[in-house]
């Protein structure tokens, strides 16, 4: 082969590389932007298909709960019969259940249909981080994980204003089910882009019979039910509360997991989890922060776009206009973190999250001073630069907790990450809702409840950004651990 066919060659599956990504990026944010897009859709719901509050409420925990349920399972699939395979299934699974979705004629069938599109989503997401690191790797794996955290991000953020406009072009009786079926396109093209791009198994798939640890599946599968359903089930105004001892209950099962992993391995076992990897440089201390800074950011938009239509009277597709900023700013600093974090490491999460901190002291400052139509206005720049913090945030702390983890294990590494990501999520809609909730959202108490929800938020970010510091100065004095030539954070280039 010639030097010129040999510069084509790279090239070609270069970018064969990036084509792979933009179809794993698309069918993440499709799955991530359902986690809120239907929100602003329950009101439709309800009435029509004379959904009780009880199955709203199922409608959009259930979704949370099955998703955070399979994400390590999943993970583990993906490293044992292949992540391109897994992938698919996982968008066949959720284009099935989306169009279930929309076409459920009662709510009975709408739930059931949500919990398997959930479950959907869990498959689907783990392999997209593990073929980021199976694909990529030095600067080139930073930008990709840039592009992910943009792609996180921005779905969260544009959930409600995607939802309003939906709503607004279509009307509520059309508009609710077309919330679900405007992913099946998106599915049809995703798989048939995956079988054309994405990489398949580099070795041969291992037998279905393959080490899969059923008990350490079982254990954790109740660890994760019993600590997210009374989390996501009483995080939801009017919802009949879930006894808090059943998240009790789920720390002893946890305890039990990580006790049973251990024997596991030293029976000679292949473990569901490998607890070395929280002995991975980084990998600890990014899952902490990780799942610390979603129970914060994501209240930002449950409490705005609730505020903005109880308090204020605006529609849904304004609520989501006005909550626009942080997902524009979230964009553009998610895309320069991957350019960036291979020079800054740590500094760079923790520069992003007193960056998010002061944008939300300032959004608390707009609403008690600001009332009427013009808050929305007023926290255009509160809520743009807390965005711009946060796409210094959640990109950087994926690649670089998952930097040094063997690629072997990429996606049971990624699926545990992001189940403390969702678990994160439900426990800070649960805290952050609550106090919103018995504040009031309406009338005189509307500011008050929406600015204590707030410095809820507030506070859970600064939680993150206090573990992020100790993270950094236990970097600056590793205390004779320091690997020649190397430092913890960096990435390899």
């Amino acid at each position: 082969m010639t030097s010129q066919q040999t510069d084509d060659a790279a090239s070609a599956t270069n970018e064969d590389r990036w084509r792979a990504l933009a179809v794993c990026l698309v069918a993440g944010f499709m799955t991530l932007l359902d986690v809120s897009i239907v929100n602003v859709a329950l009101p439709a719901i309800a009435k029509g298909i004379h959904a009780s509050s009880s199955d709203l409420q199922w409608i959009v925990s259930g979704y949370a709960l099955t998703f955070g349920l399979v994400l390590v399972p999943s993970g583990r699939l993906g490293d044992v019969l292949g992540r391109r395979t897994m992938f698919i299934i996982g968008v066949l699974v959720f284009g099935v259940s989306s169009l279930a979705c929309g076409l459920a004629p009662n709510p009975t069938v709408l739930v059931i249909a949500r919990l398997v599109q959930g479950v959907g989503g869990g498959i689907l997401n783990p392999q997209v981080s593990g073929l980021i690191q199976e694909m990529f790797s030095g600067a080139e794996r930073g930008r990709a994980f840039g592009l992910l955290g943009a792609t996180i991000g921005i779905s969260t953020a544009v959930g409600p204003i995607t939802g309003g406009a939906i709503l607004s072009w279509l009307g509520d009786d059309a508009g609710w089910r077309w919330i679900f079926l405007v992913n099946i396109p998106i599915v049809i093209a995703a798989v048939i882009l995956a079988r054309l791009w994405l990489p398949p198994a580099k070795q041969k798939l291992r037998e279905l019979t393959a080490d899969l640890d059923p008990v350490g599946v079982l254990l954790l599968g109740a660890t994760v039910v019993l600590l997210l359903l009374p989390l996501v089930q009483n995080g939801q105004r009017g919802s009949q509360a879930l006894p808090w001892w059943l998240a009790v209950i789920g720390v002893v099962c946890g305890a039990g997991f990580v006790w049973w992993e251990r024997r596991y391995r030293a029976q000679g076992g292949d473990p569901l989890v490998d607890l070395s990897l929280f002995s991975v440089p980084g990998y600890t201390p990014g899952a902490v922060i990780g799942t610390v800074y979603f129970a914060g950011f994501t209240g930002i938009f449950f409490v705005l776009t609730i505020h903005f239509q109880e308090s204020l009277g605006y529609s849904p597709l304004l609520a989501g206009l006005a909550v626009t900023p942080f997902a524009a700013g979230s964009a553009v600093t998610s895309a320069l973190s991957g350019r960036l974090v291979a020079r800054f490491g740590r500094a760079l999460i923790t520069g992003g999250l007193l960056l998010v901190l002061i944008g939300l002291i300032a959004v608390d400052v707009v609403l008690v001073n600001v009332h009427g139509s013009r808050t929305g206005w007023a926290l255009f720049l509160p809520l743009l630069v807390a965005g711009l913090g946060s796409g210094f945030v959640i990109s950087p702390n994926v690649t670089l907790t998952l930097n040094d983890v063997p690629v072997r294990r990429a996606g049971t590494a990624g699926g545990m990450l992001q189940t403390g990501q969702r678990i994160g999520t439900a426990a800070g809609i649960a805290l952050v809702g609550s106090v919103f909730f018995s504040s009031g959202t309406g009338g005189p108490g509307g500011h008050d409840g929406a600015s204590a929800a707030i410095r809820v938020t507030a506070l859970l970010v600064l939680v993150a950004l206090v573990a992020s510091l100790i993270d950094l100065r236990n970097r600056a004095h590793p205390h004779g651990r320091h690997e020649p030539g190397r430092t913890a954070d960096s990435v390899p280039s």
